[in-house]
């Protein structure tokens, strides 16, 4: 099977996160049913519950990482992203705080179906989102993009504002083919929209241990970008798909649970990596 994508993407990755500013990342996969919104959602809760800041942006339409945090994707009363993008109120005002403490909420709403026509003929409407999270930056540790399933201008909005792309895969047949169009489309990001942009990492998300299609597929990935896949993996689970329904991320729907669980390892994961990248950065520094 051919590489999924351009030599860069197989190299250790500058450090974004430091000095107080929020590392930003897009949870990216144009393809629907991934696990996409589950790993938005869940992840930030997990690093939230690490006593880390953390602004999850819903961005996608369908509002699901809003109501996955039980949170009305009917907002009237206050403004939601869609309202941050095309300059009418500022992210702060739009942030809601969550059941997990340290845990904020940008909220998507109804409105965005139409911002991608809204803001087609506008000036710099690849850069909306960015200018709009400037002001809050400084006051979170992580910022999770959650994107549509698709690469339009809101997702290649968030793609600007972001300073890296997580990517969870579902181990399928059509995984890797999905994943280099991904790629590309980040490469072509970099080189014209935003030179700071790299590759966080793939999150192998539904894995059935006991396909031997995906464990086929877990092989390619890992080695076509070597370094860039996590080691921990995201298993099929029940309480995964039923805790949505409830509103609640799975560490308070049922902690035990192997979803919640593989979480929880995956935000500790994340921390153990930046934690690695900033002292290889600060040893850098000192011998420069």
């Amino acid at each position: 099977m051919r590489a999924v994508g351009p030599p860069w993407y197989s190299r250790t990755i500058e450090a974004h996160h430091g000095g107080g500013v929020s590392l930003v990342l897009a949870v990216v996969n144009q393809k629907g049913g991934v696990g996409k919104t589950t790993t938005a959602v869940n992840l930030a809760a997990s690093l939230a519950a690490q006593e880390r800041r953390v602004l999850l942006v819903d961005l996608d339409p369908q509002g699901n990482a809003t109501s996955g945090l039980g949170i009305s994707r009917e907002l009237t009363d206050r403004p939601t992203v869609y309202h941050a993008m095309i300059g009418d109120a500022e992210v702060r005002h739009a942030q809601i705080p969550t059941e997990i403490p340290h845990l904020f909420l940008a909220p998507a709403s109804a409105d965005l179906v139409g911002a991608e026509l809204e803001l087609v003929g506008e000036e710099e409407r690849e850069s909306r989102l960015r200018r709009a999270l400037e002001s809050v930056r400084g006051a979170y540790d992580y910022i999770f993009i959650d994107c549509p399933p698709s690469l339009g201008l809101l997702t290649i909005n968030a793609l600007v504002a972001a300073d890296r792309v997580l990517v969870p895969l579902q181990c399928e047949y059509y995984a890797l083919e999905g994943l280099g169009s991904l790629l590309r489309t980040i490469e072509l990001i970099r080189a014209r929209l935003n030179r700071s942009l790299a590759l966080e990492g793939v999150v192998l998300t539904m894995f059935d241990a006991r396909n031997n299609l995906a464990r086929q597929v877990m092989t390619d990935v890992q080695g076509h970008l070597p370094g860039q896949v996590y080691q921990t993996v995201i298993p099929r689970n029940v309480r995964l798909s039923e805790a949505p329904s409830h509103g609640r991320p799975a560490l308070l729907y049922d902690i035990e649970s192997k979803g919640a669980q593989s979480y929880l390892a995956l935000a500790e994961e994340m921390l153990q990596r930046h934690a690695r990248e900033t002292g290889e950065e600060k040893k850098a520094a000192r011998r420069a």
